[in-house]
């Protein structure tokens, strides 16, 4: 999140007022209490300078995977749902139910060994599918080719 000056700020007067109650309390004089508070500051506007130029990156990235939801693409429908390019949408829509199933299944990182007997059929099968199948021949422009080697 950005540096908010006006929170910083609000925040540092609630901490030196609750300070000053209890110097006061313990019978510290007014001009100390004056100069402490003069200190505190000057290192207040040294951090609000440096902190106004800079960004926390760690925390704008916790913001934003907040704001997102996290959505994990557990079946053939929810992968369509996530489809946000129109040329990849239409070319998935042809492909059948099956290719779909060890498209997902490939893109949840299952080896295509393990993918065989899922979709019952042989790992060649696979290959085949993801090789010749029109989907690769109608997306090749629409994807980048380290996607579409990653399905085979």
């Amino acid at each position: 999140m950005a540096y908010n000056n006006g929170r910083e700020n609000r925040k540092w007067l609630i901490w030196k007022e609750a300070e000053e109650k209890i110097l006061r309390e313990h019978g510290i004089d007014e001009i100390t209490i004056e100069q402490i508070r003069t200190d505190d500051r000057a290192d207040f506007n040294s951090n609000r300078r440096f902190y106004h130029w800079t960004s926390d990156f760690g925390e704008y990235l916790e913001g934003m995977a907040d704001r997102e939801q996290n959505t994990e693409v557990k079946t053939v429908a929810d992968l369509l749902d996530e489809i946000e390019d129109e040329t990849l949408y239409r070319a998935l829509l042809t492909v059948d139910r099956r290719t779909l199933q060890i498209i997902l299944l490939k893109m949840q990182g299952f080896p295509t060994k393990e993918i065989a007997p899922l979709v019952g059929l042989t790992t060649g099968a696979i290959y085949a599918r993801l090789d010749t199948n029109p989907i690769r021949t109608r997306i090749r422009n629409s994807i980048p080719a380290i996607f579409i080697r990653s399905f085979v």
